[in-house]
């Protein structure tokens, strides 16, 4: 056996561990997602990084944590109604969330020691993986700077914040696909043009920016409006899509254009993955690496089926999470195709 191949072989646990880190991180996505959907993201007021991993135990402690939660703005103008018993309901939500955040951390730093001891882990790629646990914890300290935007004067957390913390959380995810995907053994087929990785790249920041999009939909609850569709607010295009000044505020402020800039950049990249499709087909190259295409433009497909679905049915809360989960593995699966053509290509 070559001195490659032996080194390459020593890094399959290093990758199995990657991509478990990669599907963890899906997982807080979802429990985010419910955590957005049921309005349970302030019900926790404080930031314990190491005492908050234990839950209220006692009454009086449950009382305590419903009193502050009493404090912000969403209790006394939305939930004033809220009984303990409802409390302790969003409560789980955000603890959950925030739990499975440490755990990640916990799951990351572990077998990185273990893997250095053991030299696994070349300097080349020890390095990029310490910098993938720093923008880990960076995450956390976003969660927070989120929730602290609603806990004072909004009834919800901030749409800015919001779009920071789930962005971050994409480059998260897509990083601990890549990784492991470029270090795979192997050899990959497929012809590799230059232009291949520019068509794949602007795909890849077309999603990275409709997720961006999605967020703004989901922090001004955008998509509880609207219900309709092709039409929206009875028209292809709806009067009052500029109505804020300075102009760039109806971007990230009104509703109704942040959900019409939703649509029309998924109209975009459905168009946009239909021709890098029929252009590999038609020069008979929708093969080896580049079958990715075709998954992706399945992928596409549906997504945008339960984009709408989720619209037309008021965002119920099953298909709005996994309309937000099926994003990241829609850009989960371009970084595998970039990763895979540069395997092919020997960059």
């Amino acid at each position: 056996m070559s001195g490659a191949r032996t080194v390459s072989d020593s890094l399959r646990p290093v990758r199995i561990w990657l991509y478990g880190l990669a599907a963890f991180v899906l997982l807080i996505l979802v429990v985010g997602g419910i955590t957005r959907l049921t309005e349970s993201g302030l019900s926790i007021t404080s930031w314990r990084p190491v005492s908050g991993i234990i839950p209220p135990l006692t009454e009086a402690e449950w009382h305590a944590e419903f009193e502050a939660y009493k404090q912000i703005p969403q209790y006394s103008v939305i939930n004033s109604w809220m009984s303990l018993a409802d409390f302790k309901l969003i409560f789980f939500w955000e603890w959950l969330h925030r739990v499975l955040g440490r755990v990640l951390g916990l799951l990351f730093i572990v077998p990185f020691a273990v893997f250095l001891v053991q030299k696994r882990l070349p300097r080349s790629l020890a390095w990029p993986l310490f910098g993938l646990f720093l923008l880990g914890g960076f995450q956390g300290f976003l969660g927070w700077w989120m929730v602290s935007s609603g806990l004072s004067e909004l009834t919800s957390v901030s749409q800015y914040r919001l779009a920071a913390h789930l962005c971050a959380a994409a480059l998260l995810f897509l990083a601990l696909l890549y990784v492991p995907r470029r270090i795979t053994p192997g050899p990959v087929t497929g012809r590799i043009e230059r232009r291949d990785f520019w068509i794949a790249g602007v795909l890849l920041v077309l999603l990275f920016i409709q997720i961006g999009a999605g967020a703004f939909v989901a922090g001004l609850d955008a998509g509880m409006g609207y219900n309709t569709w092709p039409l929206m607010d009875g028209a292809l295009i709806p009067q009052g899509l500029g109505v804020m000044e300075p102009l760039w505020r109806n971007f990230f402020e009104n509703a109704l254009t942040v959900q019409f800039n939703h649509r029309m950049l998924a109209y975009g990249i459905v168009a946009y993955i239909a021709v890098a499709i029929w252009l590999k087909a038609r020069a008979g190259r929708l093969n080896g690496a580049h079958e990715w295409l075709g998954r992706i433009g399945v992928g596409v497909l549906a997504q945008v089926g339960l984009g709408i679905a989720t619209l037309l049915m008021a965002v119920p809360i099953s298909l709005a999470v996994a309309h937000q989960a099926v994003a990241f593995l829609l850009a989960g699966m371009v970084v595998l195709y970039i990763a895979d053509m540069q395997r092919a290509a020997r960059i």
